[in-house]
């Protein structure tokens, strides 16, 4: 599947029926996640550093897109990668990493270490240039840290995506969202809006009701396999 058949996976749905992309952590994850049917994957760059023992926001750039050419090498299905606040690099040389690696999309944030929003237009600016490399070769979902790391207020991150999608984005991501501002958010956003779940049906349904183009799971999946198997080392040590 090409970016474009991504792209396209985005636009035109249902109401109702948001995309689901489940994030792998390792190629195996990935693997069980595209033998599910799943249309394509999203990758957890907090479920990445877990696989790989870091804390979330630690993991050197080298062993993350390392880790997403593994999941790319695994599955037939194009992948989308969780590259954080972009480590830095100049965007011709993040689009080339990218590019290597395989994936089809990539998260970009627009926070700047915890607790610290980086400011809309230059972080616009620098979304425009990634574009420009990029052309149409990557999906850029541009993440919207307002309710994570700002005032939670819904007027900023429609402000926020909106110039972010007139910078190029394809998608954008307000973060830790709650679900019921969801309305506002659509009203307010042009194009398609990805929003975080958790691991259960409900919060698919509901997110879907409300509006969600896009669904993702952030490292819920990693999480829950990882308490699924230390309550079976611990029943098995029993």
């Amino acid at each position: 599947m090409t970016v474009s058949t991504f792209r396209a996976l985005h636009h035109d749905r249902a109401a109702g029926d948001p995309l689901v992309l489940p994030g792998p952590w390792d190629a195996a994850s990935a693997q069980v996640l595209a033998d599910a049917g799943y249309p394509a994957l999203a990758t957890p760059s907090a479920g990445v550093a877990a696989s790989l023992g870091y804390e979330d926001g630690a993991t050197p750039p080298d062993e993350m897109f390392a880790a997403v050419a593994r999941i790319v090498r695994a599955v037939s299905v194009p992948v989308s990668a969780d590259v954080e606040g972009g480590y830095g690099l100049a965007p011709r040389e993040l689009v080339g990493r990218l590019l290597d690696a395989g994936a089809v999309g990539c998260n970009l944030e627009d926070s700047d270490g915890p607790g610290t929003l980086k400011d809309p237009r230059r972080h616009a600016d620098w979304l425009a240039a990634v574009r420009a490399e990029a052309g149409d070769a990557l999906f850029i979902n541009a993440r919207v840290d307002t309710f994570l790391f700002g005032t939670g207020d819904p007027t900023d991150a429609v402000e926020r995506a909106r110039l972010y999608v007139a910078a190029g984005a394809d998608c954008v991501y307000p973060i830790l969202a709650p679900t019921q501002v969801l309305p506002q958010l659509r009203e307010g956003i042009s194009g398609p809006i990805n929003m975080t779940a958790g691991p259960d049906r409900e919060s698919l349904a509901e997110l879907g009701r409300q509006g969600a183009t896009r669904i993702t799971f952030g490292p819920g999946m990693q999480r829950y396999a990882m308490t699924a198997i230390g309550e079976l080392a611990a029943e098995l040590r029993a």
